[in-house]
């Protein structure tokens, strides 16, 4: 599977999130949530795991926290975004990077982001996950809950799509049918993440 593929599944699984609710609408979702969705976030808040290479690891986090130096200037809040973002993409078996090209465009890594329709933290997801699962008391603006729960969610977008990128990308940002978010989400990949 080509990783263009995958990380268009991955965005499609925060889209759904997002799909139409208004503001006044974030405790519930918009759709009805699938059970095979809200099985796969039961599964991911639950896991503790750690880096399987730690070389392969620190070699990435130097090459990204130079990347990611201007929009994050502090190098500790900087490294500890990217080890995040690594641990979690790596366990859902997503591209790193691509997860770093999801999170500009959905909140400019800002994780105490709100879109208009209350989705929340870097990734963007939807508050009724909590509650969906069970864990009502976890904290969509703590930086790792945000960052697994979104990972997770676009994994599943991509096994859904299987491995289409580019429709798990508009699933995730509840724009199924239309790809503008997932060009963005490319245009952002291209330009900053993928390897140079």
């Amino acid at each position: 599977m080509s990783p263009r593929r995958s990380l268009h599944s991955v965005a499609l699984a925060l889209g759904l999130l997002g799909a139409s609710a208004t503001y006044a609408e974030v405790s519930k979702p918009a759709e009805p949530v699938e059970p095979a969705l809200r099985e796969a976030l039961i599964q991911a808040v639950s896991s503790t795991e750690t880096f399987a290479n730690r070389y392969v690891a620190e070699v990435w986090l130097l090459d990204m926290a130079r990347r990611l130096e201007q929009r994050i200037p502090d190098p500790e809040a900087r490294l500890e975004l990217l080890r995040h973002v690594h641990f979690e993409a790596s366990r859902a078996g997503l591209e790193p990077e691509l997860v770093l090209a999801v999170i500009e465009v959905e909140s400019n890594f800002n994780p105490y982001a709100i879109s208009p329709v209350g989705a929340q933290g870097l990734m963007q997801v939807m508050p009724f996950w909590l509650k969906e699962i069970g864990r009502p008391d976890d904290n969509l603006f703590h930086m790792p809950t945000n960052l697994r729960f979104g990972c997770a969610i676009l994994r599943y977008y991509l096994d859904m799509a299987k491995g289409d990128l580019t429709e798990a990308l508009a699933r995730y940002n509840g724009s199924y049918g239309r790809y503008e978010y997932a060009g963005r989400v490319f245009n952002a990949l291209n330009r900053r993440w993928f390897k140079q």
